[in-house]
């Protein structure tokens, strides 16, 4: 017995929506070097210290700039399963929404990395945030239409 899967039209715009994000966390590693190095953080340390970051603004600007790039990282897992499944039947919707997606994280990492995360949150990051649950909800919809439809 042989399945055979069949991509709808279109799948290939995931290829540029996926590399958006290489780009941004490409950006957000360079971000966290430069601020790691204005810091003086050595390697590994993965933040720098309370009392670091308390008696020096370059530390703490790098921790924001960390915890900017950290939390891409934790939502991308969740990004990338909630495209591909969306992608099965709206495959332009979910690369548009990823790609766009990536977009605003770059206003939200700007932001981050003043030192002052009270600017991440900008419309863009909103908007941004309003693509991740619109993706949750659209791949949750295709699955059940895809297991309907075998």
């Amino acid at each position: 017995m042989s399945t055979t899967i069949t991509v709808p039209a279109g799948f290939a715009y995931l290829a540029p929506a996926f590399a958006s994000t290489v780009l941004l966390l490409l950006g957000q590693t360079i971000n966290v070097s430069r601020h790691r190095k204005l810091a003086n953080i050595p390697y590994p340390q993965v933040y720098a210290e309370n009392k670091e970051a308390e008696a020096s603004k370059a530390a703490y600007i790098f921790n924001c700039a960390q915890r900017a790039h950290q939390n891409t990282l934790e939502q991308l897992p969740v990004l990338y399963v909630t495209t591909i499944l969306t992608a099965l039947k709206y495959p332009v919707v979910a690369s548009s929404a990823l790609g766009f997606w990536a977009l605003t994280r770059v206003s939200y990492t700007r932001g981050y990395s003043t030192g002052e995360p009270k600017k991440r949150g900008s419309f863009l990051f909103k908007l941004g945030s309003l693509i991740s649950v619109g993706l949750i909800f659209s791949s949750v919809y295709v699955s059940g239409a895809v297991a309907n439809f075998y």
